[in-house]
């Protein structure tokens, strides 16, 4: 019995452009993987350099605009570390659980919080260090009339009357 074609016409080329687009398509893609990048060339490489202009100044503006968010991110990441064993994320409550899995005696738990508690630990010591490093640029804000360290009860008041609108 003869092969009969089954499709109309336009199917059959529709189905056959496919098929030719689909093996192009699997032809291309190892070819593409298996050709090796130079590690100083192609686009990412070409465009590192300038992908962000170079600074103009020092960013005190958005400093002082960002001043009182940022000294309650602070304050309220210092009460939580500093936190009695009630408050999830303090360093008293981890070491509660180090105090747990050592009575335990699960070895490898403890090793792993007591990493986590030198760690919390330091945090504390970093927090305080960059909580003080604010005090002094919000009474450089103040001292500049400079966005909103002025807002911090610092300062004499006579700013440009400018961004104080709401």
């Amino acid at each position: 019995m003869p092969a009969v074609n089954r499709l109309p016409s336009g199917r059959r080329t529709a189905a056959l452009g496919a098929l030719a687009l689909t093996g192009a398509l699997l032809a291309a893609a190892p070819a593409a993987q298996a050709a090796p990048a130079a590690p100083s060339s192609g686009p990412a490489a070409a465009t590192a350099p300038t992908a962000l202009p170079t600074p103009t100044g020092d960013g005190a503006k958005s400093i002082c605009k960002r001043l009182p968010s940022t000294e309650g991110h602070l304050a309220k990441a210092l009460n939580r570390l500093n936190g009695d064993a009630t408050v999830a994320g303090s360093v008293t409550r981890l070491e509660q659980r180090v105090a747990n899995a050592k009575a335990a005696g699960h070895t490898e738990v403890e090793t792993y919080l007591n990493g986590r508690l030198t760690a919390r630990k330091a945090l504390v010591g970093t927090l305080k260090s960059r909580q003080d490093d604010l005090k002094s640029v919000a009474t450089w804000c103040a001292a500049h009339s400079q966005g909103a360290g002025q807002g911090t009860g610092q300062g004499t008041g006579q700013g440009t009357g400018q961004g104080t609108g709401k």
